[in-house]
């Protein structure tokens, strides 16, 4: 078990209001007497610190300012369990050993800093950090570690743009409504991030997610497991991004197909359940707005439906794609549109019944799974028609 016992200044524990099974323990220790061990590996960010931010984190660790803790946002950990002795003031780090759940989350490069300069910094002044513990069972890590390193992630995108390590995906939509829309660089105001084109390709990404044992969640909550993901199979060639990027136009309009028509699918399921016309604007994650439009090429649109319900059913056509012989490019099956059409109200069932909190949804690994199942149920289905087709046996 990792676990860090050490002296703390003072500690403040505070419940989510949220979700009370959720609690933070905000703690201000001294340079010296912070663990120099504890992970850093849940982080999607390594620290790198030959960088001016980073230059100037050190020179902050070394000066005579006693006000660190003030100015620096301080080190984001997730444990598994935190306990403090008042009278000793000495607080025990409970880390497990799933390095993937717990550690540094944040701060990386702060911590970096602290463990490698601190004795350079004047013996003569107590210097402090701000560490910010989260401790609870229902910690979804990925999209924590998404919220909390935005700043991080955004830079790397800019720089990989600045490689053009982006350039298949501009050709592959040169010719969309939306190419000129994409976002790609720093404070670009445009209205498509690049990481939600990087969120389909990853939904379809059958290298790492060839069946239903694993499940591609992270399209729906971890921006900055996705990116991750994209620039380390970006030294591959090829890469099953580079694969992917031309059926990227396919994507696009499955995905806004199901946007267009999830709530005419939940009608009618819940027609058929109950006899009566169902209030789709009513569910939560849902509103009815005029003027409503497509993410990508901004068609009219009856709903607005949050992201966590579409994404577990955009992601089941993964089941519709496989590598060609040589493993060079990936190939459709059947047209993922006709199956939708197929498939689309059992989707939308499936995914409305399991939860009607798209949060959770969006999460649900048994959900995605099940999705999936559809799906490749009616690949099997189409696959064996068309074999007797073949051989004339319809």
């Amino acid at each position: 078990m990792a676990k860090n016992r050490f002296k703390v200044n003072s500690v403040r524990t505070v419940k989510s209001p949220s979700n009370p099974s959720i609690t933070t323990y905000y703690v201000w220790v001294d340079f010296q007497d912070l663990p120099s061990d504890i992970s850093l590996d849940v982080n999607p960010r390594k620290p790198k610190m030959t960088t001016s931010v980073a230059k100037q984190l050190i020179q902050a660790v070394k000066d005579t300012n006693s006000d660190f803790d003030v100015n620096n946002r301080g080190i984001v950990i997730t444990a598994k369990k935190v306990s403090f002795e008042t009278s000793t003031r000495l607080l025990t780090l409970d880390l497990d050993d799933d390095r993937s759940q717990f550690g540094i989350l944040d701060g990386g490069h702060t911590y970096t800093a602290i463990i490698e300069h601190r004795n350079e910094a004047p013996s003569d002044i107590h210097k402090f950090v701000k560490l910010e513990i989260i401790v609870g069972d229902e910690i979804d890590v990925a999209t924590l570690a998404d919220a909390r390193n935005t700043s991080i992630s955004v830079s790397d995108i800019a720089l990989f743009e600045l490689d053009e390590k982006f350039d298949f995906i501009k050709s592959a939509i040169a010719d969309e409504s939306y190419s000129k829309d994409v976002a790609y660089k720093d404070n670009d105001n445009k209205r498509i991030p690049i990481s939600n084109l990087l969120k389909l390709l990853f939904a379809f990404n059958i290298k790492r997610y060839p069946d239903d044992s694993q499940v591609p969640v992270s399209a729906y909550s971890g921006k900055a497991a996705v990116f991750k993901d994209y620039s380390k199979e970006y030294t591959i060639n090829p890469n099953i991004y580079s694969m992917l990027a031309p059926q990227l136009p396919k994507l696009v309009d499955l995905y806004e197909i199901i946007q267009k028509e999830i709530g005419t699918k939940y009608q009618q399921f819940k027609r058929d359940e109950e006899g009566k016309k169902a209030k789709f604007g009513l569910v939560r994650g849902v509103e009815k707005r005029e003027n409503s439009t497509t993410a990508y090429k901004q068609d009219v649109m009856d709903y607005d439906v949050s992201n966590g319900f579409l994404m577990p059913i955009f992601g089941a056509f993964r089941a519709l794609l496989k590598f060609n012989d040589s493993k060079t490019a990936v190939v459709w099956q059947f047209d993922p549109i006709t199956v939708w059409n197929k498939s689309g109200v059992r989707l939308v069932q499936n995914t409305f019944d399991t939860d009607t909190n798209p949060q959770q949804t969006g999460k649900s690994k048994t959900l995605w799974q099940a999705n999936y199942r559809i799906v490749d149920s009616v690949r099997k289905d189409m696959l064996l028609d068309k074999l007797m087709a073949e051989q004339g046996l319809n």
